[in-house]
């Protein structure tokens, strides 16, 4: 396929930043945005009427008020001038993936493969800087072949230019030499020997050149012709099954949203479906009339391409949507996929098991609390109850034949499912009873209890082959109670019946 990259260049973004923030800004008059280097005060932007009357970015603020005594001037605020940068980047995401940020006032837009769901390259670029402009940002592109070219045309061919493949060579002859992307002392040296056009570097024999300038003025000459790859890298990872909705007209209604996603969902199960692939994590980026957009992502246990089971994990996030005024594009991406072999066909009638039992639940918290936030148990080989169990990981739900083994151990059916993380120290309010078994009255966490059943004791012995700081005590007598209001603790007595030993509660029964 070949590679058409369109280089937008944004001449004006600080200033436009700042007008667009603060209405008070008059366009008549020059406004510029200033920085403190080394004790002085200079420019770091002007706007298109400052340009006009001999401003430029590097004056000293000094020389500019000489220049323009009506000048108005803000302090340069580069984080958020970057970070509206990337915003815009983001959201030219409506026309590809492939999207990267160049230096501080561009955006790189590979759209080999997209142009056709916009109607062509022409629209493609009349589209995307009509709504640029429209969102009051001076702006100008050009589509080329290659980043080189396009970054070249953008910046010095005077106006928004379409290069097809071939035509590079002649495009960019006439550009300025600065049109290579090279430092300035370079630019000015080649100036000053006379190439002062790309084209003037054409004839030149290439040793020549590298001998004189090093290989980067050769080197950026190769990438603008083609002759030598230059990559772009996007700002996020390229989704390999994402499904796109235009709308003729803008909506804004929860249940056209809805419908839009639903049928997003189904193009995109088609597609895993023929790649035998499930997807763990979808991204649903909704883009605004205003140039805005909102993202929700949801993710899933296990492995699925279920369009309904997936619309009903997004229901809940759609709530959130603000539409403001009005949606115009919906991009659904599975960004994170795995390997699913093929499913049978459910019959008319029948059932289908997606969306039910462990992994549905685990879906439903995950994505109301965080993935992060939910851990599975996963047995241990060891015979105390703080060391039988462990996190599994980042696997939530693990393999059907190691849940049996947990569900049919009479040992872990004794011990409560929650520990606390520490054993809790308890106050006897009556004497111990001469069998070893718990005080009849204690006192907890501020809360007197009194024994109503008890069952026990079960003996556990530190293992003698390792140190372990909690099981300094030495042995363990466990006692399951339940005290007169329902409560059901997990109570031990350190030291194996030796007297003047402590009690300790150390687990909760659901």
């Amino acid at each position: 396929m070949t590679r058409r990259v369109i280089s937008l260049w944004l001449p004006k973004l600080g200033t436009d930043r700042v007008r667009r923030r603060n209405d008070s800004v008059s366009s008549d008059r020059p406004f510029v945005l200033t920085a403190d280097c080394r004790g002085r005060r200079l420019l770091t932007a002007v706007d298109a009427a400052a340009e006009a009357v001999g401003l430029s970015p590097g004056m000293a603020l000094a020389d500019a008020r000489a220049l323009a005594p009506d000048v108005m001037v803000e302090p340069d605020d580069l984080v958020a001038t970057e970070a509206l940068l990337s915003h815009l980047a983001d959201w030219c995401g409506r026309y590809t993936p492939w999207t990267a940020v160049e230096g501080q006032d561009g955006v790189w837009l590979d759209i080999a493969g997209c142009a056709h769901l916009f109607g062509g390259e022409a629209a493609v670029m009349s589209d995307l800087l009509a709504r640029i402009r429209g969102f009051n940002f001076a702006a100008r592109a050009a589509l080329a072949p290659t980043p080189g070219s396009a970054w070249a045309c953008a910046r010095f061919a005077g106006q928004s230019i379409i290069i097809e493949e071939g035509e590079m060579r002649d495009a960019i002859a006439a550009l300025p030499i600065a049109g290579l992307r090279l430092e300035p002392e370079i630019a000015a040296s080649l100036s000053r020997l006379g190439l002062r056009r790309i084209g003037d570097l054409y004839p030149l024999p290439r040793a020549t050149v590298v001998a004189r300038f090093g290989d980067v003025v050769a080197r950026r000459l190769d990438e603008a012709l083609g002759r030598v790859a230059e990559p772009i890298s996007p700002r996020r990872p390229v989704a390999p099954f994402r499904n796109r909705l235009a709308f003729a007209e803008a909506i804004g209604h929860a249940d056209d949203i809805a419908r839009g996603l639903e049928r997003l969902l189904v193009d995109l199960s088609a597609d895993l479906a023929l790649a035998s692939r499930g997807g763990r994590r979808f991204e649903l980026t909704l883009f605004r009339v205003d140039g805005s957009f909102q993202e929700i992502a949801i993710g899933t246990a296990r492995a699925t391409r279920d369009p309904m089971y997936l619309a009903c994990l997004f229901h809940e996030k759609l709530a959130a949507v603000d539409p403001g005024f009005g949606i115009e594009t919906m991009v659904l991406a599975a960004a994170v996929t795995e390997k699913q072999a093929p499913e049978q066909t459910v019959m008319q009638g029948a059932r289908t098991k997606t969306g039910e039992g462990i992994g549905a639940l685990l879906d439903r918290l995950g994505n109301r609390l965080g993935f992060g936030r939910l851990h599975r148990l996963q047995a241990f080989e060891s015979h105390l109850p703080d060391r039988a169990q462990r996190l599994a990981g980042d696997k939530l739900v693990g393999d059907s034949a190691s849940i049996p083994e947990l569900r049919h151990c009479p040992r872990l059916n004794r011990r409560p499912i929650r520990l606390l993380v520490d054993p809790e120290e308890m106050t006897p309010m009556t004497p111990e009873e001469r069998d070893g078994s718990p005080p009849a009255m204690f006192r907890w966490r501020g809360r007197v209890h009194q024994l109503r059943r008890i069952d026990g004791p079960e003996r556990i012995s530190p293992e003698w082959w390792r140190q372990d700081r909690n099981w300094v005590g030495g042995a363990r007598d466990y006692w399951r109670i339940e005290d007169a209001e329902g409560r059901r603790l997990w109570l031990f007595r350190e030291g194996g019946g030796v007297e003047e030993s402590r009690w300790f509660v150390h687990g909760v029964f659901a």
